[in-house]
């Protein structure tokens, strides 16, 4: 059989021309990668340089928040808080093996693209705490596990589509303007708060089976709870509050075993609390505040359940308080304030020694308090006002080593107060209107951290201590209605009525003492003296002013300053605050404040008079005011700033030789520099109008008092620096006319640090940081709402 033979393939040659085949694609979907990548740069403004390095320089993989699959294709885009701005190009959405963006807490603003939902390889997409507005768009994404759009400005409805992405697990669309729920039936993470939803809960959530964590709060839901809901027996949390549900809570909710977290308050729900939540053994958190709840707490809560938190506050509820709340020996927060409670505090309670937090104020509880009550190691808020407990408190041993908060007020205990609470770090001690006698204790004055202390209308007697001079943050003074005896300087006469003192100057509003002379008059003599040099400018100034035939505008003035001031102010610039008539101010006293010198105080050179108008002429600092920045400082900047503002009144409040008042405290009179520092404008004595027509009295940031009286104080500052803190925490501003039920923002402040969480007060552009700050912004919001506590 003849054998034939042809040319036989190479194998190495073959082997060559794949892989230059394979490479050559290889090769035009990395420039296919890079240009796309560039094009998305180029729709960015990056004012900090982190894209810096996205160049050719280097390969992409290498590029800061770019990682890479087996070193050759982009599978991750990680540009988290970078301060970035602009509309992002949808060319990020084609990379071809792209799993993960993530673009959150940066400026970002526009519409989202129209092809966000293009990938068929994307797993992971937050875009959340950006400025995004317009609808969601339409598409598909079958891998798609992970969607956070939570914290912009979309709006329209939630678009149907989102119901196939059978893959996704978790879905935040909260902080929206949103209004639609999609059939999601695979997802275990459903997340529409803060949106615009309205009507009552589809009953189609239960068909969510595998829903895990369900979170529709702050929106205007109403109707009652769909039964449908307790079908999800994997919900391990909760959280339908801040709506209008209404109607009861049903015994069907003990189906939910898993249950962890059930937050219900802020509604209009009513009836009595199941007893079914005594059984839920998972259940840790339970919070049904604010509601019409009524009858009793059920009998066996607490005993099977692994308590934590507690908060049935503002109910219509009556009975005893259960013995087993602390079965679990976790409970660290009780909340049961404004119901009708009764009975004895369980004995139960004094063992309770995870407890941290203790409000019980404003019920009918009767009683002495249990033995071991006031030996909590952990508690650090004790409010017990406003009930009928009676006894004496001196007799036992308080053993409360954290301590900051401690009122009794409006009760009914007697005999002597106790030297110690068994803390140093007593911040707000109110003992008022029971009927405690004798002295007030001396060691009371070794509480260095104490800013508000309150023993008004009880039965004290003997002197005020001379060691409460001590308390140097002592803020609020109540001693009222006593029976206090001998000497107290510089104190509000509203904080001492009903006693037999004397003070020794003239706003104290106290007869003076015999014999006592004032150790001011001192202070004054130096103050005459050392006032002629600053006395000198303002006389020059006010010379070269009546040479003008008109004084002409402010520029005009300020150009005119600068060009032929004194030699003490070449080459300084200047600010002139056009204010009313201040011809009957001490010429010294305009000389004290100008020989103020701090950090964060801006500097008052003087005044400049003419026949038509008065300027005060301030220190120009080059910055702008607090409430032009506000809403795009993030925490550790707002931080900064309300250290500085503290550094700025306590300095002018203790250090100076005569206190020194803001007069009003709000954004407008706080200058933010280049470098984050604040700085105060401190009005000039008496001074109560600027600009002719506005009356600092009027303003949203007075003191309730001031407006009425038009009197200001050191009280006054403090009153007006809370609300800036607030404002700080939560980007809200006293006009806002958004406090509803609360009517001010200082109740609604008190109230939220008392009974809410934090997503529900704190200001959505650092809402980002609040995991990792909250202690911190809890803690200034507790400080600022004590501010108003007087």
């Amino acid at each position: 059989m003849e054998s034939t033979k042809g040319p036989q393939p190479c194998p190495l040659l073959l082997f060559l021309l794949l892989f230059l085949f394979l490479n050559s694609r290889t090769m035009q979907a990395e420039n296919q990668e890079l240009e796309l990548l560039l094009s998305f740069k180029s729709s960015l403004n990056d004012p900090s340089k982190y894209l810096s390095n996205w160049n050719t320089s280097a390969t992409f993989c290498n590029w800061l928040g770019i990682t890479c699959t087996n070193s050759s294709h982009i599978s991750v885009i990680q540009l988290s808080g970078k301060n970035m701005s602009g509309k992002i190009s949808s060319l990020i959405f084609h990379l071809p093996y792209i799993q993960t963006v993530d673009l959150s807490s940066n400026q970002l603003s526009g519409k989202l693209p129209d092809d966000i939902f293009f990938s068929s390889s994307l797993r992971y997409l937050n875009l959340s705490n950006n400025n995004f507005t317009g609808p969601i768009p339409s598409g598909s994404l079958p891998l798609l596990e992970t969607l956070d759009l939570s914290n912009n400005m979309l709006s329209g409805k939630i678009p149907e589509e989102i119901g196939s992405f059978w893959s996704l697990k978790f879905l935040d669309l909260g902080g929206n303007v949103l209004a639609e729920i999609g059939q999601l039936i695979s997802l275990n993470h459903l997340n529409l708060v803060y949106n615009n939803l309205i009507g009552q809960i589809p009953t189609s959530l239960g068909n969510l089976t595998d829903l895990q964590y369900l979170f529709l709060y702050q929106n205007k839901l109403t109707g009652p709870i769909p039964k449908s809901i307790f079908g999800l027996t994997m919900l391990i949390s909760l959280d339908l509050s801040d709506n209008f549900l209404s109607g009861e809570i049903p015994e069907l909710i003990i189906k939910l075993k898993n249950l962890e977290i059930l937050h219900l308050f802020s509604n209009n729900l009513s009836g009595k609390i199941p007893v079914a939540l005594s059984t839920l053994p998972r259940l840790q958190v339970l919070q049904l505040w604010s509601n019409k709840l009524s009858g009793e707490i059920p009998n066996d809560l607490g005993k099977h359940n692994n308590l934590t938190v507690l908060d049935l506050s503002t109910n219509f509820l009556s009975g005893r308080i259960p013995e087993g709340l602390c079965s679990s020996g976790n409970l660290f927060k009780l909340i049961l304030f404004s119901n009708s409670l009764e009975g004895e505090i369980p004995k139960s309670l004094s063992a309770c020694k995870s407890l941290r937090r203790i409000r019980l104020q404003e019920n009918g509880l009767f009683g002495e308090l249990p033995s071991e009550f006031t030996k909590l190691p952990l508690v650090y808020f004790l409010d017990i006002s406003a009930n009928k407990l009676l006894g004496r408190i001196d007799s036992r041993k308080w053993e409360m080593p954290s301590l900051q908060m401690l009122s009794l007020a409006r009760n009914s205990f007697l005999g002597g107060l106790p030297d110690s609470f068994g803390s140093d770090n007593l911040e707000n001690l109110d003992l008022s209107h029971n009927q405690f006698s004798g002295a007030i204790p001396d060691k009371f004055g070794r509480l260095s951290d104490l800013m508000q202390l309150n023993l008004s209308k009880n039965k004290l007697s003997g002197e005020i201590p001379d060691d409460l001079s001590s308390c140097e943050k002592l803020v609020s003074l109540d001693l009222s209605q006593n029976k206090l005896s001998g000497a107290f300087l510089a104190i509000n006469a509203s904080a001492v009525t009903g006693n037999n003192l004397c003070g020794g100057d003239k706003t104290s509003g106290l007869p003076p003492c015999r014999r006592m002379k004032s150790p001011l008059w001192w202070f004054y003599v130096a103050c005459s003296l050392g006032a002629l040099v600053l006395l000198a400018l303002a006389a020059f100034g006010f010379v070269f002013i009546r040479r003008k035939k008109e004084f002409g505008t402010q520029k005009k003035a300020k150009k005119e300053l600068h060009t032929k001031g004194s030699p003490s102010q070449t080459n300084t610039q200047f600010i002139l605050k056009k204010t009313n008539d201040v011809n009957s101010i001490p010429p010294s006293e305009v000389a004290e404040l100008g020989k103020l010198q701090h950090p964060n105080v801006v500097k008052l050179f003087g005044l400049c008079r003419s026949n038509k108008s008065t300027y005060a002429v301030h220190e120009y600092i080059d910055g702008k005011k607090l409430s032009e920045v506000l809403r795009n400082l993030s925490w550790e900047r707002r931080q900064q700033i309300a250290i500085g503002i503290a550094k700025a009144l306590r300095f002018l409040h203790c250090y100076c030789s005569t206190t020194v008042l803001v007069g009003y405290m709000s954004p407008e009179k706080i200058i933010i520099d280049g470098k984050d520092e604040p700085h105060l404008i401190a009005s000039l004595p008496g001074l109560l109008c600027v600009d002719d027509t506005k009356c600092f009295i009027s303003s949203a940031y007075a003191a309730p008092e001031t407006r009425e009286t038009k009197d200001i104080s050191e009280r006054s500052d403090m009153y007006g620096f809370g609300l800036v803190l607030i404002e700080l925490l939560t980007g809200k501003c006293p006009a806002d006319a958004e406090f509803g039920e609360h009517g001010s923002i200082v109740k609604w402040a008190r109230y939220c640090y008392s009974d809410c969480h934090l997503d529900v007060w704190i200001d959505p552009m650092i809402r980002g940081n609040a995991s990792i700050n909250q202690n911190e912004m809890v803690e200034t919001m507790n400080f600022g709402s004590a501010m108003h506590s007087y």
